[in-house]
């Protein structure tokens, strides 16, 4: 074992996997809390040079991360023999990855549309999929104690961010920022698709047999996700894309107007103050 594959044995320590709502889940619970109200409270108002500083840092963290998360899924030590053999199921093209390639957009995008489509992609299903997985994290964790600061951290910067992007764009919401996600949405599944089918074949075709299974579409791969893995097994596989685009989009204007309202509802608290 080289020097790498020592630190790898380190970073690879274990601990008795987590539970929902245990006290290494609820000290990451309170930290998103506290980050995401620093943030909102202190940088409401920032340039917006300041805003992309943000966005960058954030990204780094969530390569570096990711990056670690990958090597150790791939790294193995057993009975003194470290093998190296690459977990296709956990390629980093999920819905919780989605950060990794939509914050460069925003990052170093001009402000406009382009730009607001992407924000709000961040404010809505990435928002959502952080929330979810924070308050039921119970299918992420693991014995592994890296991964699981790994997972805590991604997810929950995910909320941190979303909400951070809805405060600071709180003067842009109206039905046309909420459509504005979608236009992100679609050509980011398309891709998983595509991925899916083709990575699939190529497996095929060499013999490989691991799940590939990008934001749990593939047509050869039972979806895992809840509610949807009990619609996958009874309905044709159309029907399926159908409900789960369907079922996405109104997750994305649920949390839209739901963000409008209680931006609404603060800035009338705000007038009353005031009068």
């Amino acid at each position: 074992m080289n020097i790498f594959e020592k630190i790898l044995y380190i970073l690879d320590s274990e601990m008795t996997s987590p539970t929902n709502y245990s006290w290494f889940h609820i000290l990451f619970l309170l930290i998103v809390i506290g980050c995401t109200i620093f943030l909102c409270i202190h940088f409401k108002d920032c340039t917006e040079k300041t805003f992309n500083k943000i966005m960058l840092i954030s990204w780094i963290v969530f390569v570096v991360l990711e990056i670690y998360k990958q090597i150790i899924f791939t790294f193995e030590y057993s009975d003194g023999v470290v093998e190296w053999d690459y977990a296709w199921y956990s390629f980093p093209y999920q819905f919780c990855s989605s950060p990794i390639y939509v914050l460069p957009f925003i990052v170093f995008l001009k402000e406009g549309k382009l730009k607001d489509a992407f924000i709000s992609f961040m404010s809505t299903f990435v928002l959502f999929a952080g929330i979810a997985v924070m308050l039921y994290p119970n299918d992420v964790f693991c014995a592994t104690i890296g991964i699981n600061i790994q997972t805590m951290i991604h997810h929950g910067l995910q909320v941190v961010l979303g909400i951070f992007c809805i405060v600071y764009n709180r003067d842009k919401y109206d039905l046309q920022y909420g459509l504005k996600a979608l236009y992100v949405f679609i050509p980011i599944v398309a891709i998983a698709m595509i991925l899916n089918i083709s990575v699939y074949h190529i497996f095929k075709a060499n013999n490989i047999d691991d799940t590939f299974n990008m934001f749990y579409i593939s047509p050869y791969f039972d979806c895992t996700l809840p509610v949807l893995s009990l619609i996958y097994p009874k309905v044709p596989y159309i029907v399926f894309l159908l409900i789960y685009f369907i079922g996405f989009s109104i997750i994305n204007f649920i949390f839209h107007y739901a963000s409008k309202f209680i931006i609404n509802l603060t800035r009338k608290k705000k007038l009353s103050a005031n009068q």
